[in-house]
């Protein structure tokens, strides 16, 4: 693998290795990962770098982008946010709620998408709320939204009480997990420590009482991921929310198939230049870290905190139940020919899930109308 030369990534490099001398001279890899991500104005996520990107028509394999890291859903078909919007407008007709708040709204080509469509059906929206710790992504959001400007705010911390529709659309994933391998029979928390020649990182692992959720049968060498800062999230959304419904959707599976004894090598996946690979230690800052997410987990956290579940499914069939067939019937062959990979299996159809959460008695939520798998959490 091709690493970037030292000189560009040597300020993240310096504020890591700082926090890593300050604690002893190892740190657990969700702390890696939160500082590779979100430190001020050096973090993957807090710098200026072009992070998003839309993909032309037809192309359809890894690589062949413009520019950028990665495709979002709102940023491969603007008929990602018009379906959305449908479930939406629900949501705060059933809640008697008229605000919506997204994390981490990336581009802003999400939240475009829906005020433009929630607008044109006439849905009273009184306030849609971003909250993003990117001051970087908020300047391109107040671009990307300046003709909703009178709608639009940003929030950089969560009221005592919050109303309305709660959305995330690939927010769970950047969360910052902690890693746990299994070594010849006995569990460690991997973390990070500074290289011998000071210019790069390693991973150190330390004994542990943490276990995953579930009993990894075996004894092979084995490693995952916990997610307790995902859930944490989950349960604050529950705490503050006074009425209204939750709507996430990331890429990930239920416990039982995330913790299952073949995925040995754990989820943890980098993002650059639209295409992957599997190692976080190097070039921080200038690449996504992301972890699949245990949706199981995401459940028992908002059930535990007060939230009722309403629904999970694969995007596939959470949009075609908002209809999107529709839509994809009145659209261009090229707009058609994007808008379906949101849907096809081998792409976002089937990995990618919609976790649907509400505050008070659960009601039949458009997007699990059909092929719930609630059940399989």
């Amino acid at each position: 693998m091709t690493t970037t030369p030292y000189s560009l990534t040597a300020p993240l490099h310096s504020a890591i290795a700082k926090v890593i001398g300050a604690e002893g001279g190892r740190i657990g890899f969700d702390r890696y990962m939160a500082l590779a991500l979100y430190t001020p104005g050096l973090g993957y996520y807090a710098n200026h770098g072009v992070v998003f990107s839309q993909m032309p028509a037809g192309a359809q394999t890894q690589g062949a982008g413009a520019g950028g890291d990665f495709v979002t859903a709102p940023e491969l078909s603007p008929l990602f946010g018009r379906t959305l919007a449908k479930q939406v407008a629900q949501a705060l007709q059933v809640t008697q709620t008229d605000e919506v708040w997204e994390f981490g709204a990336g581009s802003g080509a999400l939240a475009l998408q829906l005020l433009d469509t929630l607008q044109a059906q006439g849905v009273p929206l009184r306030r849609y709320t971003i909250v993003d710790l990117s001051g970087s992504l908020r300047e391109r959001q107040q671009r990307t939204l300046a003709r909703h400007g009178d709608v639009v705010h940003w929030a950089s911390e969560l009221p005592p009480a919050m109303r309305g529709v709660v959305l995330g659309n690939e927010v769970l994933d950047a969360m910052p997990v902690k890693l746990l391998a299994r070594v010849a029979g006995q569990w460690h928390e991997r973390g990070v420590a500074l290289a011998a020649n000071q210019l790069g990182f390693v991973w150190q692992d330390q004994p542990t009482d943490l276990r995953p959720p579930l009993e990894i049968e075996g004894g092979h060498d084995y490693l995952t991921e916990v997610h307790p800062q995902a859930e944490a999230f989950v349960a604050t959304l529950a705490d503050k929310l006074v009425a209204g419904a939750v709507f996430l959707i990331d890429y990930g599976f239920p416990e039982a198939e995330y913790y299952h004894p073949q995925r040995h090598m754990g989820t943890v996946m980098c993002h650059r230049a639209h295409r992957a690979d599997p190692d976080p230690l190097a070039d921080p800052g200038l690449k996504d870290i992301t972890a699949h997410v245990n949706f199981t987990g995401i459940a028992l956290a908002a059930q535990n905190a007060g939230l009722n579940v309403l629904g999970y499914c694969t995007q596939a069939r959470f949009l075609m139940n908002c209809g999107l067939v529709d839509l994809l019937a009145a659209a261009s062959l090229p707009e058609r020919a994007n808008a379906q990979r949101l849907i096809m299996e081998h792409e976002m159809g089937e990995l990618f899930k919609v976790i649907g959460l509400c505050k008070g008695e659960p009601w039949d939520a458009l997007g699990f109308a059909q092929g719930d798998r609630t059940h399989r959490l």
